[in-house]
């Protein structure tokens, strides 16, 4: 895949709000990836910063405002079927409000050393551990529908445990 001149259909957020040595992921309900578990999230509206979208779909996904939120990454999704994708990955380091079920997502909460990885997308164990350690990232991943085909991870900076994810 050639990443040089490549331009996201869409643009989103995801949000993974730590909470001592748990984090609060959701079950989606529907959109893409239905009834796996990721990090609350969703597109941005016209005019919307990547930030202001991940703080509003969180709210909106399962009720409670992410605090003291950091920029920690990007995704580079592109699909055969030509769906792209680019999503912007926030950590919350507190949150206001107590976590509710709605029509997008039922929340869970998951120690950090037990994520639920085999019901997650498959990209996310080559990166999630590491940014939920402090690391951050920019990662470029092409997809056939669920399935990864390629992958390659760039850490910025130091990464937490010395794992460095090597390009394919």
């Amino acid at each position: 895949m050639d990443w040089t001149n490549w331009t996201p259909r869409e643009r989103a957020n995801l949000c993974f709000i730590l909470n001592d040595d748990r984090v609060l992921l959701i079950r989606k309900k529907r959109g893409l990836g239905a009834g796996k578990i990721n990090g609350p999230g969703g597109k941005l509206e016209p005019g919307e910063t990547a930030l202001a979208a991940a703080i509003r779909e969180t709210q909106e996904e399962i009720g409670v405002t992410p605090l003291h939120v950091e920029d920690r990454g990007a995704l580079h999704f592109q699909f055969i079927d030509g769906y792209s994708l680019h999503c912007a990955v926030f950590v919350a380091l507190g949150f206001e409000g107590e976590p509710i079920e709605t029509v997008e997502a039922i929340p869970h909460w998951f120690p950090v050393s037990a994520l639920p990885l085999h019901e997650m997308w498959e990209d996310d164990q080559h990166w999630l551990p590491q940014v939920l350690a402090g690391a951050s990232f920019d990662a470029w991943f092409v997809f056939d529908g669920e399935r990864m085909l390629e992958k390659r991870i760039v850490w910025r900076g130091e990464v937490p445990g010395g794992r460095i994810e090597l390009p394919t």
